[in-house]
This record gives C-alpha cells, structure tokens and sequence, in this order.
C-alpha cells in the first residue's frame, strides 16, 4: 500500500480543479471559466486498492496586482513544496509562454510530472507541440489528458501510485474531501456567481458562511463597491434567488440558504481582511 500527496500546480484556467473532479469521479473543488476561482488549497482524495493519492488542488499563479493576489500566489507555492510529487499543469490549447516557464521553475519537477489539459480542444499537432516544448524541462513524466472526457486519467493515477511512498491510509475510506462544510458551501455560493458575472466583479467578490446550523445556513456576499451590491442582488433579487437555488440543488435535501450582501470597500488590498476571509 502506498500513500502520499499530490499537488497540482499551474497558470490559472489551465484546468487543475477540473482533473481533481476528474481523479475523483465527483464534484470536490468549484470550477468555472473565471481566473482565480480556486482561491484556498483543496484536498481531495483518489482512494484506489493499491495506494490513496491525496490531491492539494492549488490556486493558479498569475502576476499579482493585490494582496489577495499575492497571498493566493504564497499559498500555491507553498503547496508545490510540502508534497511527495508535484504536477505542472499546462493547457493544451494555448503556447507553453513566460508564465508557465515562470511557475515551472519554481517547482520540482525532476521527481514530478507535466499534465497537457485539455486535449479534447487542440489537434494532435497542437498536443505533441506542447509537449515538445515542456521537454527540456525534464520532468519525470508527461501526461496528455483530458479532464472533461477523462482520456489519459487513469493512466496519470496508475503512474501516481507508483512514485508515492509506502504507508498505510491517511483517510478514511469515506472521505472523498477534506473541505470543511463551511468552505465548501461559500465556494459554492461564489462558484454560482462567478457563472452569473462578468468583467471585472468576480474578483470583487469574496463569501463566508457566517452560520452554520442544519438545516439553515447563512452566506455572505463580499464585494468592494456599493455599486456591485445591486449587480449582485439583481433586479428584484433574482440573482440571489437563483444562486442560492442552484447551491441547495447540490445539498443534501432540506437545506435552507440566506444569502446576503454586504461591502467591505477594498478588501482586496487589505491583508486582515482577506485573512478574516479566510483567505
């Protein structure tokens, strides 16, 4: 039996929280088509017969312009470091440039391996073009795949298995991710806005949950400007109703969601706040 952990660590877009999904066979980290979603470590677990692989789903490192920027930078980075292997996630549909080269050589890659995402939306040219270009990186391993089809999946888990080390279960056989409740139910709540807005707001937003007391379960919405409460709110609430109708689709039946929007100006370039964000 082999045991350890994994880190996927990338540009953000490239598809790290979408393989987590993937590895796992079910929804354990948000997703959307938005840079920043993940914005927190993610542990999720891949229990197999022969080892458990312990994923830590990282925040995608980009050129900060906040503190919430650079502290999700620290975060990723930090995670690389404190695995038994790291993964560098690339997107295949987009040239291997300055910032992947960027996150590359802060990693260790020589025990490590390099995921090609997204082959599913680039030609077979496309694909060998990229993992051309990540060679001299000298990666342990390379690994074409697809997190929305699931092509290639398996056989990167039959790999990981074999570079953990040796060592009993580190979860138990039930859990699937190490996300407390209340995380998980503010991400999803941001996962549902993050689908809803565009432009610069997403990343005004923050959200928390303040209570906690099954069935009912209060959320607040975090945005910087007063102008983005009422975006966020829609005309006659109907944003809200239907995030927190989409959240409570994804809960076990008899939740019951209070959403509510409050402003924190600036919180971005705040570090007690992002740290009261938990962040």
């Amino acid at each position: 039996m082999r045991s350890g952990f994994v880190s996927l660590v990338g540009r953000p877009n490239v598809g790290k929280s979408s393989i987590l999904n993937a590895a796992c066979g079910r929804k354990v980290s948000i997703v959307s088509d938005k840079p920043q979603t993940t914005r927190t470590r993610v542990r999720a677990v891949v229990h197999r017969s022969d080892a458990q692989i312990v994923f830590v789903d990282t925040p995608g490192i980009h050129k900060p312009v906040s503190a919430l920027g650079k502290r999700v930078n620290a975060t990723a980075l930090d995670a690389s470091r404190e695995v038994d292997v790291t993964c560098l996630v690339i997107d295949a549909t987009m040239p291997f440039g300055r910032g992947d080269q960027f996150v590359a050589e802060r990693m260790n890659l020589a025990t490590g391996a390099i995921i090609v995402n997204k082959i599913d939306r680039a030609p077979r040219s496309k694909v060998l073009k990229q993992l051309s270009a990540v060679a001299a990186l000298d990666a342990a391993a390379y690994f074409p795949l697809s997190a929305k089809t699931g092509e290639g999946v398996e056989v990167f888990l039959d790999w990981l298995a074999t570079r953990l080390p040796e060592g009993e279960p580190l979860y138990p056989s039930d859990v699937v991710r190490e996300t407390p409740d209340t995380l998980w139910v503010a991400d999803l709540v941001r996962e549902e806005l993050l689908s809803r807005m565009r432009e610069e707001l997403p990343y005004s937003i923050a959200t928390r949950v303040t209570e906690y007391e099954w069935p009912r379960i209060r959320c607040e919405i975090v945005v910087e400007r007063d102008s983005q409460k009422g975006m966020v709110i829609g005309k006659g609430g109907q944003v809200l109703k239907e995030v927190g109708t989409a959240v409570r689709l994804q809960l076990a039946k008899g939740a019951h969601i209070e959403l509510v929007v409050v402003v924190d100006e600036g919180w971005q370039q705040r570090l007690d706040r992002i740290e009261r964000l938990g962040y």
